[in-house]
């Protein structure tokens, strides 16, 4: 964040400086929610949570280097202290579980205001550009994409993994300083509103909107609710910046009567202004593809994983050529980008032969079905076909659609002619999901439901082997990575080297 001094941060917050013997000492660091990553300068965010408070570590914090806390109340330290109201009472927040008083929303509204500060005043100054990025699947590989092109024209603040919640994206927006030339902001939503007011504190010069799908559709109602609240995204843009809009995707490429921005239309549409041809996967369901641009044309070869980054690459294409980038730059930047964040088409291949496709963080019916398709490219690609293992567990917030949608996914996994599903769950939609496979035409077991995480990790140990692929993928609640870092793990390796040995 710019530098400021305690008074000018409690004018901004509208707080009340408590415990605080000089006003005029300065935050030269960074905010930060966790004190034990505090270091000097910084200043800290007291927060309420289900397991612990903040406020309970701000002498901590203190001790560390922080130049005050950002608090609800005093603390005996020098605070910020913000008064809760009824405006600041939040509709949803994932990172205020336990705020029963309001006191969490209050200290997320001041952080909010103190990131609009400073965002506006970098921006002013002419050195930052805003990128706020949506849809309902795709968000994190177009960011990390995103971050990878812009690159080479100056500094990129990008946040970590999926923090694009009232906490992360502010957040990630204060990360940004005087020497920042992008900041790239997911943008999650989970109601009408939501993507309006993260716009209200860092407002976005471009806007990406990727895709309306199914993701938090028991939430929404229906995918035209999804659709109207991705769209705050291109209504929030100014005049002279850029709407880019998937044009695959119907209900995106209608967003463009409601933004006063110029639009660039990206896809595999003849009409689209960024678009790609000639798409081909390799043995690792990495797409190469003909990039086709009003600057001209190119070869791409992409170093992530499924078909689905073809249209997040061409969406971050649209964004550096809009930024000032040359062709040459963008595909070189391109075909050098691997997944940077965690747990999302994380391939990788254990000493034993195995190749884990780690894609657990999150899960919904497209990014199941993207997954799925890229398991069954890789297990097909090369000489010998290898066997092909889908590890599944519930996708979440999908509302009265969820045993439909779980049903489709079994059903997909059959006709797909996945090799093994692996079902994990006894709630009814991981029931839907191994049901539907059954009645799909699923033989013996070919599609097994299991009950927990335990008996899937005991299952693939008895039975994959050397060659198979293996998918993981389910919604975050069900924690479903354990069984991806199962097996990758060096011990479970030095345990399948120590079977081999004792049969030999």
């Amino acid at each position: 964040m710019i530098e400021m001094t305690l008074r000018e941060i409690a004018d901004v917050v509208g707080g009340t400086l408590h415990d605080v013997p000089d006003p005029q000492v300065r935050v030269t660091g960074s905010v930060e929610f966790d004190s034990r990553r505090i270091g000097s300068g910084d200043l800290f965010l007291a927060l309420p949570g289900e397991r612990s408070d903040g406020h309970d570590y701000a002498a901590a914090a203190t001790a560390a280097g922080a130049v005050a806390v950002l608090a609800a109340r005093p603390v005996g330290v020098p605070a910020i202290v913000v008064s809760p109201t009824p405006a600041t009472v939040p509709s949803r927040s994932v990172a205020l579980a336990g705020d029963s008083d309001g006191s969490g929303a209050a200290v997320l509204a001041a952080l909010a205001a103190l990131a609009r500060v400073s965002v506006d005043r970098l921006t002013a100054a002419g050195g930052l550009t805003v990128v706020g990025v949506t849809g309902s699947s795709g968000k994190t590989s177009t960011k990390d994409l995103l971050a990878a092109v812009l690159a080479p024209l100056g500094p990129v603040i990008a946040p970590p993994g999926s923090f694009n919640n009232e906490l992360g994206h502010p957040w990630t927006a204060l990360r940004a300083d005087a020497d920042t030339r992008f900041l790239v902001l997911e943008m999650s939503a989970r109601g009408p509103g939501h993507i309006a007011a993260l716009a209200e504190v860092a407002p976005p010069k471009i806007g990406v909107v990727l895709n309306v799908g199914t993701a938090h559709l028991g939430e929404f109602g229906s995918r035209e609710a999804i659709a109207k609240t991705k769209g705050e995204l291109v209504e929030a843009l100014p005049a002279d910046g850029v709407a880019v809009l998937n044009a695959d995707d119907s209900q995106v490429a209608a967003m463009a009567s409601r933004t006063s921005a110029p639009v660039t239309t990206v896809g595999q549409a003849a009409s689209a202004d960024i678009r790609a041809t000639d798409i081909h996967l390799d043995e690792q369901a990495r797409a190469g593809f003909t990039l086709h641009t009003p600057l001209g044309s190119t070869d791409i070869r992409l170093a992530v994983h499924g078909e689905h980054q073809v249209g997040n690459a061409l969406s971050a294409v649209a964004v550096a050529l809009a930024c000032g980038a040359d062709l040459e730059t963008v595909a070189a930047a391109l075909s050098g980008a691997t997944a940077a964040s965690a747990r999302r088409m994380d391939v990788r291949t254990t000493d034993d032969g195995i190749t884990v496709v780690n894609d657990s963080y999150n899960a919904n019916p497209d990014s199941v079905r993207a997954a799925l398709k890229a398991l069954v490219t890789m297990s097909r690609a090369g000489a010998t076909p290898r066997r092909s293992w889908a590890v599944l567990g519930e996708m979440g917030e999908l509302g009265e659609e969820s045993v439909i949608e779980h049903d489709r996914i079994g059903r997909l996994a059959v006709r797909l002619d996945v090799h093994r599903l692996i079902v994990v769950g006894t709630g009814r939609p991981s029931r839907a999901m191994h049901q539907g496979a059954v009645m799909e035409g699923s033989w013996g077991e070919e599609s097994i439901l299991v009950p927990d995480i335990g008996a899937a990790i005991a299952l693939l140990d008895d039975e994959v082997e050397t060659g198979d692929v293996v998918l993981v993928k389910a919604s975050k609640s069900v924690g479903l990575w354990e069984v991806a870092e199962h097996l990758t793990s060096a011990a479970r390796a030095d345990d399948r080297r120590g079977s081999t040995e004792a049969t030999q």
